[in-house]
């Protein structure tokens, strides 16, 4: 019974909000990042998501569960609690909206998405190479990519294994 309830859901759910696909696709991903440099980044990468997707958004602003307008502009939203990054980019709370508008002027470097995409698709840590080693070294396995193995259907690997004697 619940599921063809929830199938039903997703039908309406669907519906109503103009999309596709189940509800929560794919295995849930984290990664543990280096708040100090990459908290601000990662938020606007988060916000902007809706905004390179195809017609979701034009705007941060406009996608309604984003929590953009609670940090750029001071919509009350109780589901928000501002990290200490975030308050760190002004005094006041207007001063600290202000900067965090100013953050969605400039473009995130494709090379900057591409590294968040990699860090959470694989778990990786995403931050600097010292971040990196503290926290291999605290929880003792490998936090990022050792560069062993590959595409083992691309030509770059099969002419790499073909110049082994």
């Amino acid at each position: 019974m619940l599921q063809s309830i929830g199938r039903y859901y997703v039908q309406y759910f669907n519906h109503c909000y103009k999309r596709t696909g189940t509800l929560w696709e794919g295995r849930y991903k984290a990664a543990l990042i280096d708040s100090e440099a990459y908290l601000l980044t990662c938020m606007r990468y988060i916000e902007l998501n809706p905004v390179r997707a195809d017609n979701m958004a034009n705007h941060p602003s406009e996608y309604p569960w984003s929590s953009y307008r609670c940090n750029a502009v001071g919509q009350e939203d109780m589901l928000v609690t501002p990290h200490r990054e975030y308050q760190r980019l002004g005094a006041t709370s207007a001063a600290r909206q202000s900067a965090y508008r100013q953050l969605f002027r400039a473009r995130i470097p494709n090379q900057t998405l591409d590294e968040i995409r990699e860090a959470t698709n694989k778990a990786w840590i995403l931050g600097n190479e010292q971040f990196q080693q503290r926290i291999e070294k605290q929880i003792d396995r490998p936090v990022s990519s050792s560069g062993h193995g590959g595409d083992r259907k691309s030509e770059l690997y099969h002419k790499s294994r073909s110049l082994t004697p």
